[in-house]
Formats: C-alpha cells, sequence, structure tokens
C-alpha cells in the first residue's frame, strides 16, 4: 500500500468562521466528521478485553449485515400476512359488498363527526367497487379498435412518463457531478449561502424532483382509463419510483466519481484519493445531508405552509383565491411514501454512518408528532381514500422495493470498491468483505471446511434444486387448495339452490293446506 494512499486532509487550519459550525452541523463535514457519526472515526484496532479481543471491522460489517437482514425478514414476515388477507379479500366480490354493508360499520363509534367520516368512507369504498365493477364492464365490451387506441395512447403517455423521469435523474446526474467538483473548495473563497447551496444542491434537486412529479403522474393518469384504485396504485408507483431511484442515481454518480481514476496515485489507490480520501465518510455525508435536508422540508412545509393555509381559510373563506385553494387534506399515502423514502435513506446509510439509524428514529419521532398536530388541526380527510384492505400489504411491499435498492449499492460498495486506505476500520483490506473470508482462516480446520462446503457450488446446486423442488410442492399444494375451495364453493351454491326449492315446496304445502281448510 502505498503512503500516498493514507493521506486524509480532515481538519482546516486558520481561522475559521463562526458560520463554519452550522454548516458543519447540517452537511457533517467539519468537527461531525470525526466524531463517530462517519465511517472515517473507527480504526483497525480491536478492542481488547481479559479474555478476548473485540474485532471491531467484522463487528462492524456483521452488524450493518444483521440489521439489513433483520429489516428483510420482518418486512417478509408482514408482507405474507398482508398478502393472505389481501388475497383472502379479492377472491370475491359479493362477498365484499356484504361486509361492507352489513359488517362494514364500527359501533365503537361515539363522535358524530367521526361517524361522518365512517360513512364517507364507506360510501367511497362502495363507489369504487361499482366504479370498478362498471370499468370491467367496459373492458369486456370494448371493441378491437377501442383497446387499440387505449394501450396505444398509454403507451404514449409512459413514454411521457419515462422522458420525466430521465430528465429528472439527469438533473441529479449534473447537480452531484457539479456539488462534488465545487464543494472543495476552500470555505473563505464563498459565502455562507454560497457554501450551503453547494453542499445541499443534489439534495434540493431530489426535493423538487419529488415535489414536481407527483403532480404530472396525477395529471398524466386521468387520461390512461384505469379504474379508481389501479388510478391510486400506479401513481403510488411511479412515485415510488421515483423517489427510490434518485437515490440510487446520486449514490451511483457518487460511486461513479469515487471510481474514476485520471492520474497515477488514483490506479495505485484503486480509487480517486485525491477527491475522496475517505470515500465512505464522504458518502455517508451524502446520506445524512438527504436526511437532514428532508427533516427540515418536512418541518418547514408543515409549519409555514400548513398552518397558515388553514388560518387562511378559516378567517378568509369569503376572497376566492383562498376558497379555490381550500383546506389542506391529508393523504395517508403521500405521507407513508415520505417515511419510505426516509427509510431508504437510513439503510443505505447505515454503513457509511452508523448512527444514521439513531438520528432516523429520532426524525420519525418529532414528524410523527408535529404531522399528528398538523392532521388534528389544519387537514381534512382526503376525499379519496386509499382502502385500508390494500394499504399494509402495498406499503409493505414498496418498502421491500426500497431495502432490496438499498441493498444493491451496499453489496457492491462492499464487495467491489475498494476500501479506503486513509481511514476506517477496513484500511489493511482490499474490500470491505475481505474481512470474512479472513475471519475464516483463523477457524480450526474442520469449521474451515465446513463454511468452504457450504459456500461452494457442490452444495449451492442441490440446495437451489431442493428450493425449487419445495416451491413446487407448495404452488402444486396451493392450487389443489384452491380446487377444494372452488368445489366447496359450488357445493354451497347447490345447497342454497336446495334449500330455497325445498322453502318453496314448503310455502306451496302450506297454501294447499289452507286452500283445503277454507
Amino acid at each position: 500500500m502505498d503512503i500516498q494512499c493514507t493521506v486524509y486532509p480532515i481538519s482546516s487550519s486558520g481561522l475559521i468562521y463562526f458560520y463554519s459550525y452550522i454548516i458543519d452541523l447540517l452537511s457533517g463535514t467539519g468537527f461531525l466528521e470525526e466524531t463517530g457519526l462517519f465511517y472515517g472515526h473507527y480504526t483497525i484496532d480491536g478492542v481488547k478485553f481479559q479474555n478476548f479481543t473485540y474485532d471491531l471491522p467484522l463487528a462492524y460489517l456483521l452488524s450493518t449485515i444483521v440489521y439489513l437482514a433483520l429489516s428483510l425478514l420482518w418486512i417478509v414476515k408482514r408482507s405474507v400476512e398482508g398478502f393472505k388477507i389481501n388475497l383472502i379479500r379479492s377472491e370475491e366480490h359479493f362477498q365484499s359488498y356484504c361486509n361492507k354493508i352489513f359488517a362494514g360499520w364500527d359501533f365503537g363509534i361515539t363522535n358524530r363527526s367521526t361517524a361522518n367520516l365512517k360513512h364517507s368512507s364507506l360510501r367511497y369504498e362502495l363507489r369504487a367497487d361499482l366504479e370498478e365493477e362498471r370499468i370491467r364492464q367496459k373492458i369486456a365490451e370494448r371493441t378491437s379498435e377501442e383497446t387499440i387506441r387505449i394501450y396505444l395512447l398509454r403507451l404514449f403517455l409512459n413514454c411521457v412518463v419515462l422522458a420525466v423521469l430521465g430528465a429528472c435523474f439527469y438533473a441529479i446526474y449534473i447537480a452531484t457531478i457539479f456539488s462534488q467538483e465545487h464543494m472543495k473548495k476552500e470555505i473563505d473563497k464563498m459565502v455562507f449561502g454560497e457554501n450551503l447551496l453547494i453542499l445541499y444542491l443534489p439534495s434540493i434537486v431530489i426535493t423538487l424532483a419529488n415535489f414536481i412529479t407527483p403532480m404530472i403522474f396525477a395529471k398524466i393518469i386521468h387520461y390512461e382509463d384505469y379504474s379508481p384504485g389501479s388510478e391510486i396504485q400506479l401513481t403510488i408507483l411511479r412515485c415510488v419510483f421515483m423517489r427510490l431511484a434518485t437515490i440510487c442515481v446520486l449514490v451511483f454518480t457518487l460511486g461513479s466519481k469515487i471510481t474514476s481514476c485520471d492520474n497515477e496515485i488514483c490506479e495505485l489507490c484503486g480509487y480517486n484519493q485525491k477527491l475522496y480520501p475517505c470515500w465512505e465518510t464522504q458518502v455517508g455525508q451524502e446520506m445524512y445531508k438527504l436526511m437532514i435536508f428532508d427533516f427540515i422540508i418536512t418541518l418547514a412545509v408543515t409549519l409555514f405552509v400548513d398552518f397558515p393555509r388553514k388560518l387562511l381559510v378559516t378567517y378568509c373563506s369569503s376572497w376566492k383565491l383562498i376558497e379555490c385553494w381550500g383546506q389542506q387534506e391529508f393523504a395517508i399515502s403521500d405521507n407513508v411514501l415520505g417515511i419510505v423514502y426516509g427509510q431508504t435513506i437510513c439503510w443505505i446509510g447505515a454503513f457509511f454512518s452508523p448512527l444514521l439509524p439513531a438520528i432516523a428514529t429520532l426524525k420519525f419521532i418529532i414528524i410523527f408528532y408535529v404531522k399528528e398536530l398538523s392532521l388534528l388541526y389544519t387537514c381534512q380527510p382526503s376525499p379519496r381514500q386509499f382502502r385500508a384492505s390494500n394499504s399494509n400489504f402495498f406499503f409493505l411491499l414498496v418498502l421491500l422495493i426500497g431495502l432490496c435498492l438499498a441493498i444493491i449499492p451496499l453489496t457492491i460498495s462492499m464487495s467491489r470498491i475498494p476500501s479506503s486506505k486513509a481511514c476506517g476500520p477496513f484500511t489493511n483490506f482490499n474490500t470491505t468483505w475481505e474481512v470474512i473470508p479472513k475471519t475464516v482462516n483463523t477457524f480450526p480446520s474442520s469449521l474451515q471446511s465446513l463454511v468452504h462446503g457450504i459456500t461452494s457450488e457442490a452444495f449451492a446446486v442441490p440446495f437451489f434444486i431442493i428450493i425449487c423442488l419445495i416451491m413446487s410442492y407448495f404452488i402444486a399444494l396451493a392450487g389443489a387448495h384452491k380446487r377444494v375451495v372452488v368445489q366447496l364453493r359450488e357445493q354451497l351454491s347447490l345447497e342454497s339452490r336446495d334449500k330455497r326449492y325445498l322453502i318453496q315446496k314448503l310455502t306451496e304445502a302450506q297454501r294447499d293446506a289452507r286452500n283445503q281448510l277454507d
């Protein structure tokens, strides 16, 4: 390892402006960069106890893997439960109508406004069900020309959506490149606002993209001729893809800058050591800035937009503009997507900024109570509510997508990009993942053979075949159960017809008996 790869100019000397501490707090640079908040603070030295040595590099890597694995298991478990409920409720539309009409009321409601809200919710769900039935009938009655026209229109509108997404991704790419190239200037060459703008430029562009694109998608979806439920789900999926893909674009842009080499030192170190002497810390700083900026924007919108809007609607309702603006609606789907966005940032940044999950937890707690106040005092229920029967499974599925997207850049950074030689617990390893084979080599020979056998192709191929056979068995079993359910439904239908026939005959017999007595 060349000595030039270990150079890490972290602290600045000379006069420090008073506002530099504010910049450091908002961007994670300066005094925060030297704390345990970021990757660069941790060293390769283990913590020695009386009987053993705590291997810090191994613990650092395994804690991230365990954190992501537990998140994955919890989401999959909850998603499977929600999928079962969703599958049962979507099997029979007539049963859904009966449940809403005869068992949809909550008898624990004692407040009139809550009762009116429940009435509105039931009416909306029934209207949505009937509208979906109408759409299904309309689809069944379409001619070939109408079907081709609609699909061509949808194809064109999806091309427009892709163009909007591409423009947003390109803007994020340009903003990230510009920010990374200019943020290395000395702080005394820039004023406070300029420096902060340069540091937060990618976060600002991402936030603007997340704010503008949902409005565009909401306008486009009206021309695609979907059912109300499909409109909501497709719009949310597009917004989810937009939010999560923007983070991935930022991360992969940083990765391309980190691995782009234009000199001999860069080739020697394996990464751009001149711009990124401790690239893991700088990636963590970007995730930290995204988290902080999202928190600031959420608070600012709630405090300086929603509350004044409520006051204007309450006391200036006679104004035409205020009347058209109306009261803020509390959209559950938008708020949940904001949580998914913040959680995805937390997952990606957990490796580069180990204390970021704690910051995210504190952020979500504060936002929860702020949103609660906003909901109680400034918002009205949305007229188009997202169905509770579908929401749990759908949002967990979105969260699962966010976790999968977070795992991809983390896996690449751990296994492909050389670890920093100037900071962090992996300075003696070419990549972060190398700590695992090195640790395995310290095991007893029998345990090493077991681990190597489990991770070999000779074990993986039979294991994959067995898993496929088990999946085939359960799929066949599920198909058999489904056929049994269909047969039982047919049997119930026949029994109901028999009962109806018997009741009809009994009624006729009673009528004949009365006629004979008369």
